[in-house]
């Protein structure tokens, strides 16, 4: 897992996986795969998924790489403290998954909390089973 930052200012985690590395074969099992982690974890709450995808395809001027064949997201949220309503601005997480021909590309905004982090880290490796 390597971290970036976008842009050069938001601070990301990303695993590129080659398909040959896993046994999910679509970006749909991935995400089925990161479902079944969080909704294992009791400090998170699956929220829902959002089709990337089919949304940027469905808009008029939307564009879409060639080589994407999908990209999902499914958002979650570790509620473990609300100190503050500044909190709020960095819930509820997500973790992205694009899809290739031959790879698929996992990645997350880094969280403020460690415990999340760390959450989120171990569930995407865990992706890499072969």
């Amino acid at each position: 897992m390597q971290q970036t930052h976008f842009n050069e200012k938001y601070p990301v985690y990303e695993l590129v996986l080659n398909k040959q590395e896993t046994t999910a074969q679509s970006a749909a099992e991935v995400i089925a795969r990161l479902k079944a982690q969080i909704t294992a974890n009791p400090n998170a709450a699956f929220i829902g998924l959002f089709d990337h995808y089919a949304h940027t395809a469905a808009l008029p001027e939307g564009e879409i790489a060639p080589d994407i064949l999908a990209a999902q997201h499914i958002i979650f949220c570790f509620g473990i403290k609300l100190p503050n309503p500044r909190v709020m601005a960095v819930r509820p997480r997500s973790i992205g998954v694009t899809e290739f021909a031959d790879q698929f590309v996992i990645n997350f905004l880094e969280p403020p909390m460690p415990i999340a982090t760390q959450a989120m880290e171990g569930w995407v490796m865990a992706l890499r089973d072969r």
